[in-house]
């Protein structure tokens, strides 16, 4: 297979949850056709969490995930992180016509959460408080800022001290998404460059409510991306899976990074704002150059030389500031924004604080499973073999076997739940 086909591990999975009828989020992964498309484009991967009434959030994250990898891919003559910042904005644009348009739509909106892997670097467009994350040597990087007011309040230092906005506020309201408004400010965050090895998350806040970083941590490290998906989902809804989850996982190989070079840093593809140089440069350096010439003529060469430097001084400043205006940090309502990714660090060491956290969910489960009568034989090996695992020191492989165990019966629970037509399963 081509090598943009074949060096990139990736599983993606939606699910409607525990505790609701439909399911709001929808994903998007387009893989790269042929190898020039790889080079300029790369692969997109996206999630989108809707919002609204009725089918409203569905259809807002059904038009997010169609759209901006549409958009994205159109516009080969930009970068591509103005070329991923612009499909976005172009998408909340439709988005919130949509919604105009149909008064059962009013207000519709969503989260959007876009990750690109290029050959040589990973770029993020986002907006809302889906997240993706990094895991590289064994530490888990978000690379997304929660559009929420509890990250907004910790951002801004807005909050009293010693009263964590953890605590106080909602953790469910969200101070950015696509839709309800014609205009949204859209993050993009990037190059990163691309290690072997390299474990993007992207998910909805269906996972993240329901699981901490450190246990995603332990998932990601311990499992290759399709049980990784799958485990993630199951043990949110275990978790009670009070929202849709939506969790994409994609791991760079080493053919990848194999193929490309020197491992030199990828250059940053973003143009800067020109500036131009202020009128006023260039009379003040031409008034001191006459002058210049006017004392040369006079016989005065040392006043002449110093007029000459002071011209030349002057030009000199005037292309430093206009390259100090072209290369500066971004800014809105007159701020810097001084807050860069990655927005959190979780390293991970072992799997054993999971693996404990996970007795009492993995007995309660069980029981469950032996009142509806299913055949736990499976389930026990597995969890045989995992504790065996553990009085050996492998909490890693010990983390694994136990959430096959869990996806078995899931599995179970679920096939039963299409057969009964119903809607929730208690566990």
């Amino acid at each position: 297979m081509a090598i943009w086909q074949d060096s990139l591990e990736h599983a993606q999975l939606s699910d409607v949850g525990m505790r609701r009828r439909n399911n709001q989020d929808s994903f998007g992964f387009v893989l790269a056709a042929d190898d020039r498309t790889w080079k300029l484009r790369g692969h997109v991967l996206m999630v989108a969490d809707g919002m609204g009434a009725h089918a409203a959030g569905e259809l807002a994250s059904k038009i997010a995930v169609e759209t901006v990898p549409h958009l994205y891919l159109k516009l080969l003559e930009q970068p591509p992180g103005e070329a991923l910042k612009r499909a976005i904005s172009e998408t909340n644009a439709e988005v919130n016509r949509r919604g105009a348009a149909n008064p059962e739509f009013h207000k519709m909106g969503t989260t959007s959460s876009v990750l690109v892997l290029m050959p040589d670097a990973a770029w993020v467009g986002h907006v809302g408080d889906s997240r993706v994350y990094r895991l590289r040597r064994n530490t888990l990087e978000q690379l997304t800022f929660d559009h929420s007011l509890v990250w907004e309040a910790r951002r801004d230092n807005s909050w009293p001290a010693g009263l964590d906005p953890q605590q106080a506020l909602p953790k469910n309201v969200i101070t950015r998404s696509l839709g309800p408004n014609a205009e949204v400010e859209v993050d993009v965050e990037g190059p990163f460059p691309l290690e072997a090895g390299d474990t993007f998350l992207l998910c909805s806040d269906g996972l993240t409510g329901m699981l901490t970083d450190d246990e995603l941590a332990c998932i990601l490290a311990n499992h290759p991306a399709e049980e990784a998906a799958a485990s993630l989902v199951d043990l949110a809804n275990l978790r009670g899976g009070s929202d849709n989850i939506t969790v994409l996982v994609a791991k760079v190989l080493p053919a990848w990074i194999m193929k490309q070079g020197d491992g030199a840093p990828p250059p940053v593809a973003t143009a800067s704002p020109t500036a131009e140089v202020h009128p006023a440069v260039w009379v003040a350096s031409g008034v001191c150059g006459l002058l210049s010439l006017g004392v040369l003529v006079a016989g005065q060469m040392l006043f002449a030389g110093i007029g000459a430097l002071l011209a030349g001084a002057i030009i000199g400043l005037g292309f430093l500031l206009r390259g100090s205006a072209a290369s500066g940090p971004s800014t809105k309502g007159g701020a810097a924004k001084t807050y860069q990714p990655p927005y959190s660090q979780t390293p991970y060491v072992d799997a054993n604080a999971f693996l404990d956290k996970l007795a009492t969910l993995v007995r309660d489960l069980r029981d469950t499973a032996l009142d509806a009568s299913l055949d736990l034989s499976t389930f026990d090996k597995l969890c045989q073999r995992a504790s065996d695992l553990r009085r050996s020191g492998q909490s890693g492989p010990a983390l694994r076997q136990l959430t096959q165990a869990i996806s078995g019966i899931m599995s179970e629970f679920r096939r039963r739940k299409r057969n009964q037509h119903d809607s929730v399963v208690d566990l």
